[in-house]
């Protein structure tokens, strides 16, 4: 038996890390199991979320010119069929192509989902070509909660960190000025526990406003079709998500760096006489609670925020930019 030449045709990024771990992808186990030769190629194939068919005809192209018997697209982008449902693949067997939207996976072990849905949908794709089936477009759905929760694991909130590297340094800089400041102490300690939240949530919403203004990271329906407000919607929402994530752990990080400050240079003792007020270890976690506010707003917005390539990666717009204008370069 000839073995199936399979084509795995990923997206820059994230797409071409995952499909470069399935170059040994096999057939499920069977009494006629095909021999699959998996081939993945780099290159930017989708455009707009619901542009799938667009997609499927790029494939088919890249299908013929590398002699492919089936090809698979790998894309971090949301794709939409025309009912707006949004979809986890998209399937035509007649021209033997595919497409996959990582992110309708949910973003949770994508390594082992994304190899059981590939070997899934091509293992179809070939019992359909083998049968010299003639069907419909086939099309796997998932709902929106799913959808956004990959787009945001996909986003990576984590490396934010490095894009604020500035911000995070201005703010440990006031932290640390103001942990040994007895006004803050008496601020402080006179805070309930609900002002201590409430201040929590203002910092971190004014940070993300921030970088949504500072890096320009808002979009803007192309039109003024229900599609393309859809899809704004959903990329700002992923957009506000990713940069929340991520500036929860810079503030988290600035808490625990802050009261491990406080721990090692306040003593109680000497704070309570300063301030004229009992004080214990207690008030010093409540203190690098409220300077952890205070720094991240203070820090932050003083020093201004960098608009590097971990903060625009966080908007699936940019990303989609980047790719159009790749794709451009690429059929010029």
């Amino acid at each position: 038996m000839e073995p199936v030449r399979i084509g795995l045709v990923a997206d820059p990024a994230k797409p071409t890390e995952i499909a470069r771990r399935f170059d040994d992808l096999a057939a499920p186990d069977g009494e006629d199991r095909q021999v699959w030769d998996v081939e993945v190629v780099s290159e930017p194939f989708t455009l707009a979320s619901e542009d799938v068919d667009t997609a499927l005809s790029r494939l088919t192209g890249q299908a013929d010119e590398h002699q492919w018997d089936l090809v698979v697209g790998l894309t971090e982008l949301p794709l939409r069929d025309g009912d707006g449902r949004y979809l986890l693949t998209e399937t035509d067997p007649h021209e033997k192509a595919a497409v996959l939207s990582l992110p309708a996976l949910g973003g949770l072990r994508m390594h082992e989902r994304s190899r059981h849905a590939l070997t899934e949908l091509i293992s179809g794709m070939a019992d359909a070509g083998s049968r010299r089936d003639r069907r419909a477009p086939l099309a796997r759905h998932s709902d929106r909660w799913r959808l956004l929760l990959g787009m945001v694991l996909a986003n990576r909130p984590w490396l934010l960190v490095p894009g604020l590297k500035s911000a995070l340094v201005a703010a440990l800089t006031t932290g640390g000025i103001a942990t040994v400041n007895s006004t803050v102490w008496l601020l402080a300690g006179s805070l309930s526990l609900w002002r201590l939240v409430i201040a929590t949530i203002a910092s971190i919403a004014l940070v993300v406003g921030w970088l949504v203004i500072d890096g320009q990271l808002w979009d803007r329906p192309e039109d003024d079709s229900p599609e393309a407000r859809e899809r704004s919607r959903l990329y700002n929402t992923s957009t506000l998500l990713t940069l929340t994530a991520g500036v929860v752990i810079c503030y988290v990080a600035l808490y625990v760096l802050n009261l491990v400050w406080a721990l090692f240079v306040l003593d109680p003792a000497v704070m309570s006489r300063n301030v004229q007020t009992s004080l214990g270890y207690r008030d010093l976690f409540l203190l690098a609670w409220f300077v952890a506010s205070v720094a991240t707003v203070g820090g932050a917005l003083g020093s201004g925020l960098e608009s590097d390539e971990a903060i625009r990666a966080a908007a699936y717009s940019k990303r989609e930019e980047e790719r159009r204008n790749r794709l451009a370069r690429d059929r010029a």
